[in-house]
């Protein structure tokens, strides 16, 4: 799913992912589905990349619940990537995400790629 969306920046697939009634919590801050999407559809306008990396270690999985680790990499043109570490927990409705809770390092909510986030 990541890969699909995210890395390729394909935000028709967020309707196909997240729950109507999504909600995520990062650093300090909640987003409901339209604000997730909005925040993501103006993000993946850009000419931003996202490499990622995964924890293989580091990922659990329960009835309807993930929980796992990650660096994603911002890439703008001229600018100096960075590399985040998202620790994050996913809670599923219906097969699709309803809930995510993450912390990440960086805070995402610093990084200049993401100004217009």
């Amino acid at each position: 799913m990541f890969d699909k969306m995210v890395v390729a920046k394909n935000a028709e697939l967020i309707g196909h992912y997240y729950d109507p009634d999504f909600l995520m919590y990062s650093d300090g801050m909640c987003q409901t589905f339209t604000e997730y999407s909005d925040s993501h559809r103006r993000t993946y306008a850009t000419s931003i990349s996202y490499p990622v990396e995964y924890d293989d270690h580091a990922w659990v999985q329960a009835a309807g619940k993930i929980a796992g680790r990650l660096w994603i990499t911002t890439c703008r043109p001229g600018e100096k990537p960075t590399r985040i570490e998202v620790v994050l927990i996913v809670a599923y409705r219906n097969g699709r995400i309803h809930r995510m809770w993450e912390t990440t390092w960086p805070s995402w909510r610093s990084v200049a790629a993401l100004e217009n986030y």
